[in-house]
C-alpha cells in the first residue's frame, strides 16, 4: 500500500486549504482512512477520520467545526478540507490508513502511511 498526500502550503491565519490523499496498492473501501499532524518536538496526533463507506467522521476538538474530511472510494481519495486556518494549526499533516472495522484515533492503530504535507499558517 501507498499513501501520497498533497496540498499543504503557506496561508495566511483564516485562509483555507485542501489536501488530498490517493491511496494505491490494495481496495481503498476496506480502509478507514485518518488524518494526523505533527510539529516538531511532539508527538503525532490525530486530527479527522473517516470510515469506509464514508458514514461516520470523527474530529478532533481543536479542528471540529472548521476541518471537514471527505472520501472518494471511486477515485481511491481522501480529503481535508481545512477552514478558518489558525497558526496553532501549522504542522506537518499526514495521511493514514487502518484496516478494521473499528475506528482509532491513535497513530498507533493505523497500518499505512503517507509522506505528509507541510501546512503552515501565518499569523
Amino acid at each position: 500500500v501507498q499513501l501520497q498526500a498533497s496540498g499543504g502550503g503557506y496561508v495566511q491565519a483564516g485562509g483555507f486549504l485542501r489536501l488530498s490523499c490517493v491511496l494505491s496498492g490494495r481496495p481503498f473501501g476496506r480502509y478507514i482512512m485518518g488524518w494526523f499532524r505533527q510539529v516538531p518536538g511532539k508527538e503525532r496526533e490525530f486530527v479527522a477520520g473517516i470510515t469506509q463507506s464514508g458514514g461516520n467522521t470523527y474530529y478532533a476538538d481543536s479542528v471540529n467545526g472548521r476541518f471537514t474530511v471527505a472520501r472518494d472510494n471511486a477515485k481511491s481519495m481522501v480529503y481535508l478540507q481545512m477552514n478558518s486556518l489558525k497558526p496553532e494549526d501549522t504542522a506537518g499533516y499526514y495521511c493514514a490508513a487502518r484496516l478494521s472495522v473499528r475506528f482509532s484515533v491513535s497513530p498507533e492503530g493505523y497500518n499505512h502511511w503517507g509522506q505528509g504535507t507541510q501546512v503552515t499558517v501565518s499569523s
